[in-house]
């Protein structure tokens, strides 16, 4: 590729020589100027990838403000040319971040090392830049991520310090007693421990869903056994004070979506559901089959969301203005948003302050993609 390269000089004959001496050293020059003010402009619609500029030059700008002005908008290397210059200037030009200065009359040989070095120069600089930008980007993420995974592992945890504080206590109250009750309660712990281990991963998969790369693996799943299994992981956070309930619509057919984002999406909007019902009631997950598309409706009787907030929903640490002291990171809706965006559905929401909150979550049914054969390649 080209390297395009802008001279400011005011005087016409060097400007012509240097002209001449850079295109035989295989540069193109896109223009010759005289002034700040044309610089500046030429800069910007010239984008060259190097400035020699004269520190000497027309109008009311010297070459070091004008270097100094196009710097504001635009990051390119200047080099700067004269025929003398006391330390005061070399001093002010250094302080424009200069990429070094050319004494007149030039030298090839100098002219060329000199343009080669600021071009070398200025390509580690951006990547210095781009690596800084990432690395601030990345630690970032590492904090909201922690944060994300606090907010995922705490029903897991809740379910399992529950459970494990009704088997401790089991001889006090005669429906926990019995080998049925404790193999149950077993069972629970063993999936909030599983739950726990899929939600660290989803943490570390989820690092990759602003880069638009968050695994997705389809498969055949059965959607009422999944919904079934999260009502009665979540049964010991209801605590007595909310009546977990399951409604079906339509034929149960087996639906084809990736099982570890479907129960990212449902876990976060029951175990929300329930924490924002504080005086209980009922929550409903309701599952509607269409003929393309499975629709899952997350119901309570909650605090509600404020009208003007549900704009800001599924941005990442936003809560609303009512919650109160009922803790969260506001990051969950943030999290299934993702989950189903990667799916290709839509999630939107109905609420009513003091009345409850209905999420509405459309998801495609998607099918498998043929299988290909040797008798279908031979049509081709």
């Amino acid at each position: 590729m080209d390297t395009k390269l802008l001279i400011v000089e005011d005087e016409l004959l060097i400007a012509e020589i240097l002209s001449r001496k850079l295109k035989k050293l295989g540069y193109t020059v896109v223009d010759i100027v005289s002034s700040g003010e044309l610089a500046i402009e030429r800069a910007r619609e010239t984008e060259p990838d190097l400035i020699l500029m004269d520190i000497v030059i027309e109008g009311d700008m010297d070459g070091i403000e004008t270097a100094a002005k196009i710097h504001e908008n635009q990051n390119i290397p200047i080099i700067y040319t004269t025929a003398y210059a006391d330390d005061d200037t070399l001093d002010r030009a250094e302080n424009t971040g200069s990429y070094g200065y050319i004494l007149k009359p030039f030298k090839e040989r100098e002219l060329h090392a000199c343009i080669k070095i600021a071009l070398s120069q200025h390509q580690q600089s951006l990547k210095m830049q781009q690596s800084l930008a990432e690395a601030q980007a990345n630690s970032a993420n590492k904090s909201r991520y922690i944060s994300m995974a606090s907010h995922d592992l705490r029903t897991p945890l809740t379910t399992i310090q529950l459970s494990a504080e009704i088997l401790q206590n089991n001889n006090n109250h005669p429906a926990h007693s019995g080998e049925e009750f404790q193999k149950k309660s077993f069972e629970r712990i063993k999936r909030a421990v599983n739950n726990m281990s899929q939600m660290l991963d989803d943490v570390l998969m989820l690092n990759k869903a602003e880069s638009g790369q968050l695994p997705f693996f389809p498969d055949f799943l059965n959607v009422v056994e999944l919904c079934a299994s999260l009502l009665e992981d979540l049964q010991p956070i209801a605590a007595g004070k909310h009546c977990l309930k399951l409604q079906i619509h339509g034929e149960s057919i087996p639906g084809y979506l990736d099982k570890k984002l479907l129960r990212h999406i449902l876990m976060n909007l029951l175990s929300n559901a329930i924490k924002y019902s504080p005086k209980g009631g009922d929550v409903i997950l309701d599952l509607t089959w269409e003929p393309q598309q499975l629709i899952f409706r997350i119901q309570d009787e909650g605090i509600g969301i404020p009208p003007d907030f549900q704009s800001q929903l599924f941005q990442q640490f936003q809560r609303a203005s009512n919650v109160g002291n009922i803790k969260g990171t506001g990051l969950g809706l943030t999290i299934v948003k993702h989950s189903v965006d990667v799916h290709g559905g839509t999630i939107r929401v109905e609420s009513s302050l003091g009345k409850g909150t209905i999420f509405i979550v459309t998801l495609p049914n998607l099918m498998p993609p043929p299988k290909w054969t040797y008798e279908e390649s031979s049509n081709f």
